[in-house]
Formats: structure tokens, C-alpha cells, sequence
């Protein structure tokens, strides 16, 4: 990757992948894209754009006039966001990706599309998910990932194109707030941790989901875009993953830290029958033997990073102190 132009650059990955980006590649050499006017340093510190992904003719332009040779695609919308509004997630999430295929295929670029562990549904297995399993997806965001996977791996096959893809857990952020996922519950819960010392988890005690700091997400997408070629025998929707965790997990690491901390749950019907049908962990084997793929953060080595990131973030007048070791 040289020149690389990135879609939803303000959203929950993007804002810290273009960032990294430029720290890699040079502030000139990425260009962040999103429908939203340019806030933050994704937008400030580099090149930026207004970017509809749906508008295909727009798509293309942005790719032809910036000279990119690698598209990193990331607009969507999430899944439990995506319940709510079923037909804009369709729209979005499969025309944004189709038009992201073809412009990298119009300009010969490699192009990265994310997928997410909403793709397997209830046939497949709970621990240990495989990379190849079934996919019964039984939600619009998963069913529009799954659809994905097998788009980006069609263009490979037809056109011979390098499209590369990971599934991605839950992943956790400091910079970003929640922005519709299912698993944003954990951001919530660390934020209302820091503020108040207290959250109601939207999910149920004994809900098990796989997660992910975003310091290793990001690290994971570079590490994959410059993985060898002919190491990779699935290119597409490597599973990814770096802890299994439900709510009392991540309490009982905040409490290490604040230890008056207060976890109650109020249950969200929608958001629990959607953790439901997801895996509780996948086995990412595949990513470590085709390209090294590790994670850095543990639970307990991400609490206190995120811990230590909000403090200041929300300053120490209005949250709780977090007690050093």
C-alpha cells in the first residue's frame, strides 16, 4: 500500500486506522472519506473528503483522482443499529460494498472489507467457532456481512482481484463512542465506569462474546494488507480474536482499578437476541498459521488502558479516580 483512501474514516475503526495510516505511510498518502463533515484528526491531519459510498459515480472519482492503490472500506451500519432501520443497512452496507469493488477493480487497487462474527448464526458452533463454519445469520447486519464475504470472494475469483477481509469480535475503543453495535455495551460500560461508578448492562450475566482492543484491530487490518500474497489461502473473512468475555468480566477488571464499581442489568430484548446467535469465541488459527496474526491486549491490559485513556479524557473533576498500582 502506498496511496490508500478510506471509507467511514470518522466511524468507530476509521477514526483510529487513518491516523495509524498516516503515521505508516505519510499524512499526504491517506485520504479519509465519510459523509459526515470532517471532525478529529482522521479528518484534520491528512487529506479529506465528502464521500457517499452509495454514489457509485462518486466512488469511482475519489479513487481516480487521488490515485489510490488500495481502498480501505469501512462504511456501514451496525448490527443493532441496523435492526432498527433494515432496509438502510441493506442499501448501505451491500451497494457501499459493490461500489467499493468496482472502483478498486476500475483502478486496479487492493481493497479491504471488513466482516464481523454476526455472520454465523445458531447452527454454528458456540466455542471455538472455525473459520469455515455455517452461516445462518438472523439479523440484517449479519445477513449483509455474510452476502459480503461471498461478493469480495467472487470479484477475486472473476477478476482476480486482492480483496482481503477480516471477521471482526466486538471491538473496544476509548476514541470512539458507541456507535449502534451490539458489543458497544463494553465502550458504555468503561465510560459510565469513569463518570458515574456505575452501568446497567444491556445484556445478560453469562453472556459470552468475543472482543477485541482497537490498538490490535488496527494493527491487524496493516499486518493483513501487507501480509505476502502467497501465504494466504483465504485472503477473505479471517476470524480474529483476542478475549471472551460477558459483563461481569469486565467488571470485576474495572474493579481492580475502581473498586466501588456497579454493575445491574436492565436487559434490551433486541440487543440480547442478537448476542444470542453469536459465537462466544472464535478460533482464529487460520489468521496466525497465513500471517502471524496475534493480539497484543488481554482483558485486564486493556481495562486499564481504557481506564487510563478516559480519566483524562472526562477529566478527573468529574469522574471517579482510578487507583494506580
Amino acid at each position: 500500500m502506498r496511496r490508500i483512501l478510506v471509507t467511514g474514516a470518522l466511524g468507530q475503526i476509521g477514526s483510529e486506522l487513518t491516523v495509524r495510516l498516516r503515521q505508516l505511510y505519510g499524512d499526504a498518502s491517506v485520504l479519509a472519506t465519510d459523509i459526515r463533515q470532517g471532525l478529529g484528526a482522521a479528518a484534520e491531519c491528512g487529506p479529506y473528503r465528502l464521500l457517499d459510498v452509495t454514489d457509485s459515480r462518486a466512488y469511482v472519482e475519489a479513487v481516480r483522482e487521488f490515485r489510490a492503490d488500495a481502498v480501505i472500506h469501512l462504511a456501514a451500519v451496525l448490527s443493532a443499529a441496523a435492526e432498527t432501520k433494515p432496509l438502510l443497512a441493506w442499501d448501505l452496507n451491500m451497494g457501499g460494498l459493490l461500489n467499493a469493488l468496482e472502483a478498486a477493480r476500475a483502478h486496479g487497487c487492493s481493497l479491504f472489507a471488513p466482516s464481523s462474527i454476526a455472520v454465523f448464526g445458531r447452527g454454528a458452533p458456540k466455542r471455538d467457532t472455525p473459520q469455515d463454519a455455517v452461516q445462518r445469520p438472523a439479523t440484517m447486519y449479519g445477513i449483509s456481512k455474510s452476502a459480503g464475504e461471498l461478493l469480495c470472494d467472487y470479484y477475486r475469483l472473476k477478476y482476480g482481484m486482492d480483496v482481503r477481509g477480516l471477521r471482526f469480535p466486538g471491538l473496544v475503543s476509548h476514541a470512539a463512542p458507541p456507535g449502534g453495535g451490539t458489543t458497544d455495551y463494553a465502550i458504555d460500560m468503561y465510560i459510565q465506569a469513569v463518570r458515574t461508578g456505575r452501568y446497567s448492562s444491556p445484556l445478560a450475566r453469562g453472556t459470552f462474546l468475543d472482543m477485541m482492543y482497537m490498538p490490535d484491530a488496527i494493527e491487524s487490518i496493516v499486518k493483513l494488507m501487507e501480509a505476502e500474497a502467497s501465504r494466504l489461502k483465504h485472503r477473505n473473512a479471517y476470524n480474529v480474536s483476542a478475549m471472551s468475555v460477558d459483563p461481569e468480566a469486565i467488571a470485576s477488571s474495572i474493579r481492580r482499578r475502581l473498586p466501588n464499581f456497579e454493575l445491574g442489568y436492565g436487559v434490551d430484548p433486541l440487543r440480547q437476541s442478537i448476542a444470542d446467535g453469536w459465537p462466544d469465541a472464535l478460533d482464529a488459527s487460520a489468521a496466525r498459521e497465513e500471517w502471524d496474526f496475534a493480539a497484543a491486549y488481554d482483558l485486564d491490559r486493556m481495562t486499564d488502558d481504557m481506564l487510563a485513556h478516559l480519566s483524562v479524557k472526562f477529566g478527573s473533576g468529574e469522574s471517579h479516580a482510578v487507583s494506580g498500582e
